[in-house]
């Protein structure tokens, strides 16, 4: 039924949670887990233009440490991975990737974030990745984060 799941990671406890249910299922069906960081493009268009490349450095290092944080947990597990850092805007390269990849199943955390919060951060990753998702997607809520 699955062969090759991804869990994009952003390297909060969240993916930790987000693990825990991607896992077990990888392990009954003997999948692929795919590991994806998406370094957000929009933060370094916000970014002065003098410190761009510097953050760009740090945020791919980030995403490189965040992989390999799922990486090691799923390889710990006996499980085949594959991990990537892309640059783009994190729903959208998160859905091209599962396309590209011939992905089953997407497992993603998502903060809890309040109404009020989504509305301010213009919706979460999490929400458009169902709503634009041609594949299924199951939702972890991390727990005490914000």
């Amino acid at each position: 039924m699955y062969d090759a799941i991804l869990v994009p990671t952003d390297g909060s406890r969240t993916v930790s949670r987000t693990l825990d249910h991607a896992l077990p299922i990888a392990e009954t069906h003997d999948a692929t887990v795919h590991a994806l960081y998406v370094v957000d493009n929009r933060i370094l268009a916000a970014a002065a233009e003098e410190s761009r490349p510097d953050l760009e450095r740090s945020l791919a290092t980030a995403g490189d440490d965040a992989v390999a944080a799922v990486r090691d947990r799923a390889d710990a597990d006996g499980l085949e991975t594959v991990g990537e850092v892309r640059r783009g805007t994190p729903p959208k390269t998160i859905l091209e990737y599962a396309d590209e990849r011939g992905i089953d199943l997407i497992v993603i955390g998502t903060r809890g974030k309040s109404p009020r919060e989504k509305v301010a951060s213009l919706g979460s990753v999490s929400e458009r990745v169902v709503d634009n998702a041609s594949i299924p997607v199951l939702v972890v809520r991390g727990v005490g984060e914000n």
